[in-house]
């Protein structure tokens, strides 16, 4: 068995087991229609790289705000009628978001590389290429479309998968951004090497229920050694407020990744706007500081 983590766990929701079976079949049908070598040649037309790490580091306010532009939940709830990926990327980019994050699950989230590389090749914001990754050639192929950075899913790869696929991302000049949704998720993927992303998912993947506490838990947890080796952590799901931006900063979280809540007001770029004023400015921190 390939993926033991995510299939053989009975307790993960039926949704997150059929879309792993599905992605399962497409990566076999991509390889059945192009080689990992043609990938590799696509490379070279592709875009600079830009940084996602440096992005998140150097944001001007903390949090960092990662956007997300998404059409649907695997229930298929719409969450945005009028649907343009490239016009809500610029909502989010005059907003004042750090990155963005571009959902590209074709069956079951309405996604698409094509918005990705649409999105890359006009917005000037390093992008999250959020799939669920199970091989090498979706790496390549998010990198000919543009993205900078790429989500690794803990709960369905193993530790040996995790550490190849981080040695490609980085060989590409990429960065990769690594969800986990538990402590046993965050010891297993801070024992691997060169981890420079962390995502924490506030949503279980036993029943999808949602509680920001998980951040707050798994950040009083391990933040010393989470801070020793210069890793980034970012929080999402359930994260609306900016109240729920104070408590994860609080907890010590460099950013935080938004979308459901923003994709659905009626003004996205006033709704990532007002979130932004609502932060300290880290100047204001340095002179609290007396730096």
């Amino acid at each position: 068995m390939i993926y033991p983590l995510s299939i053989s766990n009975s307790r993960l929701q039926p949704i997150l087991r059929e879309i792993v079976w599905q992605k399962k079949l497409e990566v076999a049908q991509m390889q059945q229609e192009m080689s990992l070598a043609s990938l590799q040649r696509q490379l070279t037309a592709a875009p600079t790289v830009r940084d996602f790490f440096t992005a998140l580091q150097q944001s001007f306010y903390k949090p960092s705000l990662i956007a997300e532009v998404k059409k649907v939940l695997p229930n298929q709830d719409t969450l945005n009628q009028d649907f343009d990926p490239l016009a809500i990327a610029k909502s989010y980019e005059r907003g004042g978001a750090t990155c963005l994050s571009v959902v590209t699950d074709q069956k079951f989230f309405q996604g698409g590389f094509e918005h990705l590389r649409t999105i890359r090749y006009r917005i000037a914001l390093p992008l999250l290429c959020k799939d669920f990754i199970l091989d090498p050639c979706q790496i390549y192929l998010a990198r000919s479309a543009g993205a900078d950075a790429v989500l690794l899913i803990a709960a369905i790869l193993t530790d040996q998968e995790i550490h190849n696929f981080l040695r490609v991302i980085h060989y590409l000049g990429m960065n990769a951004v690594i969800e986990v949704h538990n402590l046993t998720e965050l010891d297993r993927v801070l024992k691997l090497d060169d981890v420079r992303i962390i995502s924490i998912n506030n949503r279980s993947l036993e029943d999808f229920s949602v509680n920001l506490s998980t951040t707050q838990q798994l950040m009083a947890a391990r933040r010393s050694q989470l801070q020793n080796l210069s890793i980034l952590v970012v929080s999402e799901s359930g994260i609306e407020t900016s109240a729920d931006i104070a408590l994860i900063a609080d907890a010590g979280a460099n950013a935080v990744l938004m979308g459901d809540s923003l994709l659905q007001q009626d003004n996205v770029e006033e709704g990532v706007r007002s979130l932004i004023k609502a932060k300290v400015p880290v100047y204001k921190d340095l002179v609290k500081k007396g730096a």
